[in-house]
């Protein structure tokens, strides 16, 4: 792959648009998200807690607002080193500083829009329901014979991901075509898992993730091609990952493992000793020693209990964002040939400095 084709402001749908607008491609991708029905109904979908009655914990549109927060301030950051290494064309430097952090922002703000309710649960529930249901009679046919293998193994292995993905570009009856008409960069930067579900389950059998539905299938394709994602085995339905799902996934990790520490403690599902702790630890083996110097200053200053936790999670943030930089700047060429794998970054640095 190559730093300077993997950006491209076309759309999905036929109609591109014709109507001049102060914003950039990528930042309208990040406000048709945040302004569509389906990001709404986030507020109503647990993150991993229950929704609460007096203590605030977080939903899956809060944790997408701050997954998207994280994200931008990693796509500047990585954007920036690119440029800075000599990496970028002249032409394509401006994407690479500016807009490199709209695209994760909106990718982010995107990535569990298709999750069903329940998450996990609600996955396995839908799975369940096919498995269980498959030789029940429905006007004259078993209810397996109605699809294809294709499109069977996307309901037995149901996943939100790819659901995600449908929701954003489908054609639904009675609406405009090519969905929510994102760039095919923001649409690529969200596809974690880049195959069928077909091949999934020749690898991994029903547990394994994929990324996208057959009914998706075309318009992938044309996505990869455009934006010169290499086809890993030549059947256009599995895929190397494109380097910027990196940076959603790391944001991902990033909010989840420590805003979901904050919202247990104040659950009293774990001590408030254990969760400030496990702050300073984080803070204190990945930050450096003139941030942690910094740190320990402030944080003496901040008596209430919340204040403090909040203090300390938000420069736990701040150190993993920087470290994350680091991981995928030192795996640079394998994170562009797709050898990186689909091991995360977050996950690469828990592997190397024992965190989190």
């Amino acid at each position: 792959m190559n730093w300077n084709k993997l950006m491209s402001d076309k759309r999905t749908g036929s109609n591109p648009d014709s109507i001049k607008d102060v914003r950039s491609a990528y930042q309208r991708d990040y406000d048709r998200v945040i302004f569509s029905s389906a990001f709404r109904r986030l507020q109503n979908k647990t993150q991993v807690f229950p929704l609460p009655g007096s203590v605030f914990v977080h939903n899956r549109l809060t944790h997408s607002l701050e997954v998207a927060s994280v994200g931008r301030s990693l796509g500047k950051l990585i954007g920036d080193c690119l440029v800075e290494k000599g990496l970028i064309e002249q032409d394509k430097k401006y994407f690479y500083n500016y807009d490199l952090q709209n695209v994760i922002a909106a990718a982010c703000l995107a990535h569990d829009i298709g999750n069903p309710p329940f998450g996990h649960s609600g996955e396995k529930a839908i799975s369940d329901y096919f498995l269980t249901n498959a030789s029940n009679m429905i006007h004259g046919r078993k209810l397996r014979e109605y699809f294809n293998d294709h499109e069977w193994y996307d309901f037995i292995c149901f996943d939100g991901n790819s659901n995600s993905l449908r929701v954003l570009i489908h054609n639904f009856k009675g609406k405009t075509d090519g969905g929510y008409k994102l760039t095919y960069t923001t649409l690529a930067s969200l596809i974690k898992y880049p195959w069928t579900s077909i091949v999934s389950m020749s690898k991994k059998g029903k547990e394994g993730k994929f990324g996208f539905f057959i009914s998706e299938k075309e318009t992938i394709n044309k996505i990869y091609k455009e934006l010169d994602v290499i086809d890993d085995s030549g059947s256009e339905e599995e895929y190397k990952r494109h380097p910027f799902v990196y940076l959603v996934e790391a944001a991902d990790d990033i909010c989840y493992r420590i805003m979901d520490f904050e919202d247990a403690q104040r659950l009293d599902i774990i001590s408030y000793d254990e969760a400030l702790k496990s702050f300073e630890k984080v803070v204190q083996d990945v930050g450096s020693d003139e941030h942690n110097c910094a740190v320990e200053k402030s944080s003496k200053l901040v008596y209430d209990r919340n204040e403090k936790i909040s203090f300390l999670r938000a420069m736990c943030i701040n150190a993993l964002i920087l470290k994350a930089r680091d991981v995928f700047i030192e795996d640079i060429d394998k994170v562009l040939s797709g050898e990186f794998g689909v091991k995360g970054i977050v996950d690469v640095m828990e592997d190397q400095y024992g965190i989190l």
